[in-house]
């Protein structure tokens, strides 16, 4: 099979409110087409293939068939292939992994992955009540007036029952990434002038309760964005050797596991494992497995942070410590820039926001910009290899990239 390549990729700024700007879905698909193509150096004829990645247009916009909306804004690209894919947060993730099988099959050469959201058209409270339709509707968080948060809090509850947990490291998780997020020049969060310190605070006025032991600063944010990937194969690189010199990264390893919706199946299903989702630390050990390394060659990740107990769940499932000993890891600043395994330098989705559909080409896009050293302000030092775990749902979709320098390939 052909090997994936990234030639280029964009962000939209994330503390962007398009709806206050007067702009909608359409200005935004245009915007990440036109930009990925021009930071990719390439022209809308030489994409072959079209994905787009987006959860909840029908309920945010009113807007449904979103496979069309390329070629709608960017007449360029009428004619071409083009699909959309839903897959609650991992949408992206899959608009990636379809891609990537156009390109290996040979079906075609170039393929432009886009994932956009549109999330402040609504108020906070009917954000979350959308958004609860990625749950199992009618079977769970019945009783939870935010769903999300009351189903980390759940994950968060079955580690305290399991190993104990203390708020303390969740507060941590946050306040890491919110220092990150102030690196990053597209993050939600990077002008936010609530002090780092007061984000473990405990004051119900300051950082008040969201669902169960769950606060506001454990939660990731609502967020209009979208993000670009460029990808090609080996036959396109062949017919196209100036390309080769730009290039971006490799992808070198994939995971792809796809479960039951309910929360309850899955903590019942592994109730005797001790990895709390075994699913997702298995996503994980299938990108590791196609990319032929382990954690060790890994320099850092990109993980799905939509909650703080998402984050804390991915550190002792990628292996960084034994079950249930994440805490150790963030006691020891193992998660942090310089580091032993930085995890989420970007600010991940606590402070870089939250587009759901766009989450997974984001972290794609930034997991390549570190191995090919153009992170910025945020660059871990000498990476050349980096991977990515994005979840959809209570994990119920879970996907995990491996991508890796050109000249480290």
């Amino acid at each position: 099979m052909s090997n994936v390549w990234v030639v280029g990729g964009y962000q939209s700024d994330f503390a962007r409110n398009l709806t206050r700007e007067g702009k909608g879905l359409a200005d935004l698909t245009g915007q990440v087409v036109v930009e990925t193509l021009e930071a990719s150096r390439m022209r809308a004829r030489d994409v072959e293939v079209v994905h787009v990645g987006n959860a909840f247009g029908e309920l945010f916009s009113g807007q449904a068939h979103l496979g069309a909306m390329p070629a709608t804004v960017v007449p360029e690209l009428w004619g071409l292939p083009s699909a959309r894919h839903e897959a609650a947060c991992a949408s992206g993730s899959i608009a990636v992994l379809s891609a990537m099988a156009d390109l290996a099959a040979g079906h075609y050469d170039a393929a432009l992955v886009i994932g956009v959201e549109l999330e402040k058209t609504v108020s906070g409270d009917d954000a979350a009540r959308h958004m609860a339709a990625a749950a199992w509707v009618g079977h769970e968080g019945e009783g939870a007036t935010f769903m999300w948060p009351h189903m980390f809090d759940r994950v968060a509850a079955e580690y305290d029952r399991r190993y104990g947990l203390q708020d303390s490291h969740l507060g941590a998780i946050s306040a890491l990434n919110l220092a990150n997020a102030r690196r990053n020049p597209n993050a939600q969060t990077r002008s936010w002038t609530t002090p780092h310190r007061d984000v473990a605070d405990m004051d119900d006025s300051t950082n008040p309760v969201v669902e169960g032991r769950l606060r506001r600063s454990d939660c990731s944010q609502v967020t209009d964005g979208g993000a670009g990937l460029l990808l090609v194969n080996d036959a396109y690189l062949r017919a196209h050797p100036d390309v080769r010199d730009r290039v971006l990264a490799r992808i070198e390893g994939w995971g792809h596991r796809t479960v039951g919706l309910a929360l309850d199946q899955k903590l019942q299903r592994d109730a005797d494992n001790p990895y709390v989702l075994p699913h997702v630390r298995e996503t994980v050990q299938d990108a590791f497995r196609r990319a032929q390394v382990d954690l060790d060659d890994v320099d850092g990740l990109e993980v799905h942070d939509c909650f703080t107990p998402s984050e804390y769940l991915a550190i002792d499932h990628v292996g960084l410590t034994g079950p249930g000993e994440s805490w150790k890891a963030i006691e020891n600043g193992d998660i942090a820039i310089g580091g032993r395994l930085p995890v989420n330098p970007s600010g991940g989705l606590i402070g870089g926001g939250h587009p759901v559909g766009a989450t997974g080409v984001r972290m794609l896009l930034d997991a390549a910009k570190q191995v090919s050293g153009t992170a910025g302000a945020y660059q871990v030092e000498g990476a050349r290899r980096f991977a990515t775990l994005n979840i959809g749902g209570s994990t119920a979709t879970t996907v995990s990239f491996v991508v890796a320098s050109p000249d480290h390939s």
